[in-house]
């Protein structure tokens, strides 16, 4: 059998030693994705360093990257959850799964992202093939007019803000981000890390720092109440399906974050744009990313994510069964652990006195800018961090920060 150009064929032996990569690599996406402020491409810039180095061929190595990438996206949401929970006070402003946590809803929140994830990773993979031959045609006619489309995506999530002062604050918080962005993606930092990159600063500072600053006086995560979940199973069913949807303008569009996809995808499910719709929506939306994102790699050859240009940095051949079904062990992996940590994660973090565990987590972020981006890391994380208070402070939503990439795109940078 044959499909975009790939051969499948069947070996024992092979099958086993790919097993035992993918194994490795859910590992290691288990251990990135609960560390506070790694995002998923600084994990793709360390494969890439690390690559070289693990002896296999290099098909087994890319499948163990893509499959750490897919538990990375599982896992990254139970740190976000358990981290920068802001005081009761604060509520209505604050993240819609910090919400939850702080109405004790944070079990429910866990399997709600489990379940968002795994079912996303069920619906990609038979659109991922229909939606490939459409964007394969389509594809040409989009990236002439991405600036039109660009800009059409951040439009919409300007008007769909509650009130113009919301309005005018997601403005400038995406005016200061793409200015941020513009002046400082293309810099090759000098740091103490070979996959040096400034996607670390940025990223810690226009959403993790931020948050944790306004939490950092709070009272932490409250006592947890049953794993229930409130939602019907028709509407999980429906927002996944919707989640992994969108993760295909994810996959396709350059500069498009998951976030702005669960926005998008939200307005579509009547009924669902609540905290519960956003976590189901959101999780499905970075996890079928990957899945359309390998299948964009494929057919058009352009790597949308982190974990794609790493694939293809090393060299690793687009073998599509070997990593469709390295992605589904790994989803399936994914689901399990999210249930396994999460609960003890939520435990753990509400035990400990929030403050220091504030300062020590934004100690983490200025050491982990310091290590991927130098001395300039951490210039650009407080820069990052200033900006990124701005959207709060007018009610609006911190998506309007992904102006970081979107901005450069726009202007064709």
């Amino acid at each position: 059998m044959q499909a975009f150009g790939t051969q499948l064929a069947f070996s024992l032996d092979a099958s086993a030693m790919a097993v035992a990569f993918v194994v490795g690599g859910i590992c290691l996406g288990t251990l990135s994705g609960l560390v506070p402020g790694l995002h998923v491409n600084n994990l793709a810039l360390l494969l890439v360093a690390a690559a070289p180095a693990i002896p296999g061929p290099p098909g087994l190595v890319g499948a163990a990257m893509l499959a750490a990438g897919v538990v990375h996206s599982f896992l990254d949401v139970v740190p976000a959850l358990a981290l920068g929970v802001p005081d009761a006070a604060m509520a209505a402003t604050a993240l819609p799964a910090h919400r939850l946590v702080i109405a004790g809803r944070g079990r429910e929140a866990v399997r709600l992202s489990a379940m968002g994830s795994g079912l996303a990773v069920c619906f990609a993979v038979p659109l991922a093939v229909p939606v490939t031959m459409v964007m394969t045609t389509a594809y040409p006619v989009v990236k002439a007019h991405l600036s039109l489309v660009l800009g059409g995506v951040t439009a919409f999530l300007l008007l769909t803000e509650g009130s113009l002062r919301a309005g005018v604050g997601g403005a400038a918080g995406f005016a200061g981000s793409a200015a941020l962005g513009y002046a400082t993606l293309d810099i090759v930092p000098t740091a103490p890390l070979d996959a040096g990159s400034m996607l670390t600063p940025l990223f810690a500072g226009l959403f993790g720092a931020p948050i944790l600053l306004e939490a950092i006086s709070g009272a932490g995560v409250p006592r947890q109440d049953d794993a229930v979940v409130a939602s019907t199973p028709k509407t999980v069913v429906i927002t996944a399906f919707a989640g992994a949807f969108a993760g295909a303008i994810v996959g396709y569009l350059p500069g498009v974050s998951g976030a702005i996809a669960a926005v998008v995808a939200l307005a579509l499910v009547p009924g669902s744009t609540e905290a519960r719709g956003f976590v189901v929506a959101t999780s499905g939306v970075n996890t079928a990313n990957t899945i359309f994102a390998l299948f964009a790699l494929a057919a058009l050859g352009t790597p949308r994510t982190g974990v794609m240009v790493a694939l293809e940095d090393t060299g690793a051949p687009v073998n599509l069964p070997l990593l469709l079904a390295s992605a589904l062990l790994a989803g399936i992996a994914g689901f399990a652990l999210v249930l396994l940590v999460g609960d003890r994660y939520l435990r753990v973090v509400g035990s400990i006195d929030y403050t220091k565990l504030s300062v020590a987590i934004l100690l983490l972020l200025g050491t982990l800018s310091w290590l991927f981006a130098g001395l300039l890391g951490v210039v650009v994380l407080v820069v990052a961090t200033l900006v990124g208070l701005v959207p709060a402070q007018f009610g609006a939503r911190r998506v309007h920060l992904m102006g970081v990439l979107l901005g450069p795109l726009l202007l064709g940078v």
